[in-house]
């Protein structure tokens, strides 16, 4: 990758609580500092240690050794009774003196990337005239919907109150259902989604957001937010989409050893593993994990299934105890054609695999990435957070998944519809249809990624873009 040919700047990074804000900025620091760019990434340390930040930035900090980073103190606590979107919330806004401290007491900032959530930051950056641009580590589709939201969302009732089958439009999106809509934004006059909505408002006060998508893949949203169409108001911010950026892996490597389920893998024929894992939240009930392995055990495929202890049990066993929560027998029944690893397995790995047929997710837009970059067609099990409206874009837009049913509002998936859509992905003429588009996604998002490739372009705009605004913030002040 090409260095952008201009002096070197300096970014400073600033993520919202926890740490799944936290690594989607490390992906993009690592991004910029291969350009040679100098990066400090800020984390505020929460007052009640609900996102084990430091712990975590520890241990990022050891295996990314050209990134600086900083742990800042929250000096006020917020009210330790509101919901925890308020409490976070307050709590970054809180922090906003510190941040502005530490701003000043850098030699220079030519940039600040914020996390999504942390738009009270923008008030500390027009304050020391510093151009503030928003870091959006899902896909474009998504970041159409949240910014128009703000002005769709008063003019109709609580979404919870519209029915499950109700759809909603938003620009150059498919309809999607009520019920696919984040938890959170079904009620809207509770205090989570006045949050929401005022944080999505205020992103379109950024110079731009920068993407972790490419243009191929989600050509009617951009066109959506390119027009202006999301934001009636006011200019829309520009988007740059600069992905995907993602975690390549070790290649068969994990903290030195090799995990035993590669080399399981390595025994398995092409293409013929359905891959199970659904991220470091994903964990249910042992009803529905015993609906899973009826529906794995029927289907007759060979399957790589990571299992976490039910959320009601992980404080008391975080180890999960196999035979009691899967089916008498299915262990040794299953024998030799399937896997069942504990906790955890090396998904960026193991989806290179070429063992590794089909992929059972969460739709989580990392995990979706990493299956793009491996030509993998994917199983859609949402689970929380935005992951219902990422599988809408992935069914209905992008078409390089199909869904399961039953998974809504927690319902039970059946063991019959597990065995249905793995026998479709693996067996059928839909599947392989699934699998081309796959290949030529990966193709399209490998060419954006190329030195003249659409996301480097858009990344070299970026770069020109915040010299433009460093200029003009310069002959102002």
């Amino acid at each position: 990758m090409t260095q952008t040919p201009m002096t070197t700047k300096t970014f400073v990074m600033y993520p919202s609580l926890g740490v799944g804000h936290l690594n989607p900025m490390v992906e993009l620091a690592k991004h910029l500092r291969r350009r040679g760019l100098g990066v400090v990434v800020a984390v505020i340390d929460p007052p009640d240690n609900d996102a084990v930040s430091a712990d975590a930035m520890a241990r990022l900090a050891v295996v990314n050794p050209s990134i600086t980073f900083r742990l800042l103190p929250a000096l006020a606590t917020p009210d330790v009774g509101a919901h925890p979107i308020k409490r976070s919330h307050d709590t970054l806004q809180l922090a906003n003196t510190v941040l502005r401290d530490f701003l000043r007491s850098l030699p220079a900032v030519d940039a600040l990337l914020l996390d999504m959530f942390c738009v009270d930051a923008l008030d500390v950056a027009a304050e020391l005239a510093i151009p503030a641009y928003f870091f959006f580590p899902s896909q474009a589709s998504a970041l159409a919907v949240f910014l128009h939201l703000p002005y769709y969302y008063p003019n109709l009732p609580s979404f919870s109150e519209m029915g499950k089958a109700a759809h909603l439009r938003f620009p150059g999106m498919p309809p999607i259902r009520t019920v696919d809509m984040l938890a959170m934004l079904q009620d809207k006059e509770s205090e989570a989604t006045k949050v929401r909505l005022y944080q999505f408002k205020r992103m379109t006060e950024a110079k731009g957001v920068l993407v972790n998508s490419f243009d191929w893949l989600e050509p009617k949203a951009l066109k959506a937010l390119a027009a202006g169409v999301c934001v009636p108001d006011k200019p829309t911010p520009r988007v740059y989409c600069i992905g995907p950026l993602v975690d390549a892996g070790k290649k068969g490597t994990s903290g030195g050893e090799r995990h035993a389920c590669l080399a399981w893998l390595d025994a398995q024929p092409q293409r013929s593993v359905v891959f199970l894992c659904f991220g470091s939240m994903g964990a249910f009930p042992v009803a529905q994990l015993k609906e899973i392995a009826r529906g794995l055990e029927s289907s007759g495929h060979r399957f790589l299934w990571a299992v976490r202890s039910p959320p009601e049990e992980q404080s008391a066993s975080p180890e999960p105890d196999l035979e009691r929560l899967l089916p008498a027998g299915f262990l040794e029944r299953t024998k030799g054609r399937g896997m069942v690893v504990k906790n955890w397995v090396p998904q960026a790995e193991v989806v290179q695999h070429e063992a590794v047929g089909a992929f059972v997710t969460h739709c989580g837009w990392n995990s979706t990435l990493e299956a793009i970059m491996s030509a993998l067609p994917m199983i859609c099990w949402p689970l929380y957070a935005e992951q219902a409206m990422n599988k809408v874009f992935m069914v209905e837009e992008m078409k390089i998944a199909v869904p399961l049913d039953g998974y809504e509002e927690g319902g039970l998936v059946k063991a019959e519809e597990v065995e249905a859509k793995v026998r479709l992905v693996m067996e059928t003429e839909e599947g392989s249809k699934l699998r081309e588009r796959l290949v030529e996604t990966r193709d399209m998002a490998l060419d954006a990624i190329t030195e003249a490739g659409s996301s480097e372009v858009a990344f070299d705009e970026f770069m020109r873009d915040l010299e433009k605004s460093s200029l003009e913030n310069g002959d102002r002040s």
